[in-house]
């Protein structure tokens, strides 16, 4: 039987099938034949998932072979193609035609069929919303029992909100439709504060004064990084660094100190110097006026990423207003622990503002605008333990807060959780998917767990 690992290595998976199909009759007979493809059957895109959404003990259904773009629509600015497309390789096909993504989130890997029915994290590109299901317009997939179904705009357009917040679980989606628009320029500008000194009035502001926004804490710094839309390029080879940064640079030296220098007064110091030197970006780049690029280009294709550079995170949504507090309080608790167990994240807090947003039954604002706590870590070898019992410390505090995880980016989540985040939607969901798939073929166990 194959074994399977996720980008991060964090979860490990073993199917009795793992078949990598190219046409929609393909996906019909593998949902049909339940003999020779055992369920639970789970649809996997660039395996990128923190939690085990796309792992199986039955089949698993590569997407690779739905590679193809089908249609630019240039007219009506939208873009049709198959699910197993990576949005950085769509991105590339559209900037051809002077077009882009509504949302052009950072990891570019993301499959556009996972795109459609999983919630994402990034902050709003100039846009209205910012969770990347909210442009998708039409969507085809295979049900449980093999049937073709979609939903759009035109078409079963009271599924949408159901299909966006499926996971999976409503069968293998095929095919999706995606708003785009022109080709945008977009600036990058910094203000860095102190922790302790960080008000909501600040917050506000700089919601208020920018098209959008998100927040970086390094220590007891927090950075608030704005974009907006440009006319024109200014030090755009800025740009390039910053992609180098996340997809290496960062994770492997916190990765690489903490493999050898872990646990010792060297490996503290290295630390700190490498926060400081970080601050001191920030700030410099504050100083010179920040930078611009193409929004495609804040996208980063990690599929050449050596494990050694890779990294992970979680996602908790909570209410807009209670981020000043919430944050202070989870620097508080995240010194606590490391003072109780001697663990800290290696790489930054991240903090996403995203606006009020419904287009979702499962959206994480739908009770209005949100800005989240992405604690961040490049784990090693001897770090995986660790990191696993930071992530359900985490939960726990998130969770207390009144916090909404993600099912697929919120490592180690539990049904108590998703119930208390999600109430009536959770159940109203559960209950389409009875009548969608009766006899549970695309359950696997980290579901079972978590469905009434």
């Amino acid at each position: 039987m194959p074994t399977i690992t996720n980008y991060d290595g964090g979860i490990v998976t073993t199917p009795q099938q793992h078949v990598h199909p190219k046409t929609v009759e393909e996906l019909q007979t593998i949902l049909r034949d339940r003999q020779r493809y055992p369920g639970p059957v789970r649809a996997m895109g660039s395996n990128h998932s923190l939690t085990p959404c796309a792992s199986s003990t039955g089949t698993i259904v590569s997407m690779d072979g739905f590679d193809k773009v089908l249609k630019i629509d240039t007219a009506k600015k939208t873009l049709t193609a198959q699910a197993g497309v990576q949005l950085v390789d769509a991105a590339a096909v559209l900037r051809k035609k002077n077009l882009q993504f509504m949302l052009n989130i950072e990891i570019g890997n993301l499959t556009l069929g996972s795109a459609a029915c999983c919630q994402t994290k990034d902050a709003l590109d100039g846009a209205e919303l910012g969770q990347v299901n909210s442009y998708v317009t039409g969507i085809k997939w295979v049900s449980p029992s093999g049937e073709l179904m979609e939903a759009s705009e035109t078409t079963n357009p009271k599924l949408l909100p159901y299909i966006r917040a499926s996971y999976g679980l409503a069968g293998i989606v095929y095919e999706v439709t995606f708003k785009v628009k022109p080709l945008e320029i977009i600036s990058f500008d910094y203000d860095v504060h102190d922790v302790p000194d960080l008000t909501d009035a600040i917050i506000k502001k700089a919601i208020s004064s920018n098209q959008s926004i998100v927040l970086w804490t390094v220590g007891e710094d927090v950075v608030i990084q704005s974009r907006n839309r440009a006319k024109k390029l200014k030090h755009e080879f800025l740009a390039d660094a910053r992609e180098f940064g996340w997809n290496f640079l960062a994770s492997y030296t916190g990765r690489g100190i903490r493999e050898r220098l872990g646990g010792t007064v060297a490996g503290d110091v290295k630390e700190r110097l490498g926060s400081g030197l970080e601050i001191g970006f920030y700030r410099l780049l504050s100083a010179a006026g920040g930078f611009t690029l193409y929004a495609p280009d804040k996208t980063i294709n990690y599929s050449k990423t050596p494990p050694s550079a890779r990294y992970a995170f979680t996602f908790w949504a909570f209410p807009r207003a209670a981020y000043v507090k919430n944050l202070k309080d989870y620097v508080k608790w995240a010194a606590d622990y490391h003072e109780r167990t001697g663990f800290r994240c290696n790489m930054p807090l991240g903090s996403y503002f995203i606006r009020k947003d419904r287009s979702s039954l499962l959206s994480y604002t739908w009770d209005g605008d949100i800005i989240s706590l992405d604690p961040i870590h490049a784990p090693g070898a001897n770090e995986q333990e660790a990191w696993a019992t930071f992530l359900k410390a985490f939960n726990e505090w998130a969770h207390q807060r009144g916090g909404v995880p993600l099912l697929n980016q919120s490592p180690f989540v539990k049904k108590q959780h998703v119930v208390s985040a999600y109430g009536d939607r959770w159940t109203k969901l559960a209950d389409w998917l009875k009548t969608i798939d009766p006899n549970r073929r695309m359950v696997n166990e980290f579901f079972a767990e978590l469905l009434p």
